[in-house]
């Protein structure tokens, strides 16, 4: 899609820190169409401006504090099916972007790679189209046929993220308190991810979430 034909539109940033947010805007301001109304830093942010700025689209962290990227986008497309956001990373994690497409992301960018992709991404997103680079589209369709299951292939996305946050060391009360449900239900949740990954032990969700990129090896 060539960009001159990029129709106007209006963007909303979220990650948590000002430095990265400022670099987006630098990228987003050299192009006259691309107007940026609004920045957050967390989450729950997000969520809650989303419905007050009516964004066409929102470019969104992963990884943000507490709330991640990935629950708040669970969050509001349920709240706004039409939603048009893209994900992005600082690195590129093939994990990670099939959770995003899973829930209803329109787009997945890894900041290491060229910023023109985030000019391609918002004209795609605009026009409610998809769009991946091809290294990561390559990568998701290998990573599909090559008959290793993967944590994205047997997790829901409500599943996904409790996974997410036990493994970055979460306990019970405080994942039930940052999504809004019961003790007892993120107990019920923790069974379900021992059964579906054939976990018996915390050491092994660790080193399953290594794996995949969830988290960072300590080494």
């Amino acid at each position: 899609m060539k960009q001159h034909t990029m129709k106007e539109v209006r963007v909303m940033l979220a990650d948590k820190y000002s430095v990265v947010r400022a670099g987006l805007l630098r990228t987003l301001e050299q192009h006259h169409n691309i107007t940026v109304i609004g920045e957050v830093s967390s989450g729950e942010q997000a969520y809650q401006e989303f419905t007050n700025w009516q964004p066409d689209i929102l470019i969104m962290n992963i990884a943000l504090p507490n709330m991640s990227g990935l629950e708040t986008l669970r969050r509001i497309l349920t709240k706004h099916s039409k939603a048009q956001v893209i994900m992005f990373s600082m690195d590129e994690n093939i994990t990670l972007a099939a959770q995003s497409l899973t829930i209803g992301a329109l787009a997945y960018l890894a900041m290491s790679e060229d910023q023109h992709n985030l000019i391609d991404a918002i004209a795609h997103a605009a026009e409610g189209q998809n769009f991946l680079t091809s290294q990561v589209a390559q990568k998701i369709a290998l990573q599909s046929t090559t008959g290793q299951e993967s944590i994205v292939q047997t997790l829901t996305s409500r599943e996904f993220e409790i996974f997410r946050l036990i493994v970055e060391g979460a306990a019970i009360e405080n994942v039930a308190q940052l999504l809004k449900i019961s003790q007892k239900t993120v107990a019920n949740y923790q069974t379900i991810l021992k059964h579906k990954l054939g976990i018996h032990s915390p050491i092994e969700l660790v080193r399953l979430a290594i794996k995949h990129g969830i988290i960072e090896s300590c080494n």
